[in-house]
């Protein structure tokens, strides 16, 4: 979703529409699964238990994971060592940014996100101009970890219980923040590459 809205910000309407739909096919296929399986295994989406954590052990431990998930997805995306570590640095600063702006401020989520998203953009592009590593390769895996899957989750299961108004609020603020995760990426190119900047 995140490379079909950048695609599509460049016109290119085609590739951006083909990425576009496959996401939303391959999203759709995987909540009605989990859906299905919840309601087999009697599962259902509850909110996270207060850990007690004092704000700076829940920053650090934020960092740690925000680290460990998106060097996860920059391997997964056979991205070389040295590059999937700077998307996990990367991926630790914007992310538990975005975490810590929802929890310390009065910052709604979608906001956070376009935040988590710019400055991801940034730091990728301050790295292209010294490393030389594609953005997209860096941006990406840091930004997939910001995808509200939880709040899709809760959004198929509440509508697959026939819980209309709950589902489609949950489906509200995933849409929002999905729709300002690319926003923010396409911000920073904005900032960082004059050539992005016009159109072909």
């Amino acid at each position: 979703f995140i490379t079909s809205m950048l695609d599509i910000s460049k016109q290119d309407m085609r590739s951006g529409m083909e990425r576009l739909l496959y996401a939303l096919m391959i999203t759709i296929v995987a909540s009605l699964v989990g859906w299905l399986v919840a309601m087999i295994v009697h599962l259902r989406p509850e909110n996270f238990v207060d850990l007690g954590l004092n704000p700076m052990l829940l920053l650090l431990f934020r960092l740690i994971a925000s680290f460990s998930g998106v060097f996860g997805f920059s391997v997964m995306f056979n991205s070389p060592k040295r590059m999937a570590v700077q998307a996990g640095l990367i991926g630790a600063v914007a992310n538990t940014l975005r975490l810590e702006l929802v929890d310390l401020s009065t910052i709604p989520p979608a906001a956070a996100a376009f935040i988590g998203a710019l400055v991801a953009g940034l730091l990728a592009s301050a790295i292209n101009r010294i490393d030389g590593y594609p953005r997209i390769s860096l941006t990406v895996p840091s930004i997939v970890i910001m995808v509200p899957g939880l709040y899709i989750y809760r959004a198929i299961y509440n509508i697959g219980l026939n819980n209309i108004g709950v589902g489609a609020e949950w489906m509200t603020r995933a849409a929002l923040i999905i729709m300002f995760l690319p926003l923010g990426l396409f911000t920073a190119r904005l900032i960082m590459d004059s050539r992005w900047r016009k159109s072909d």
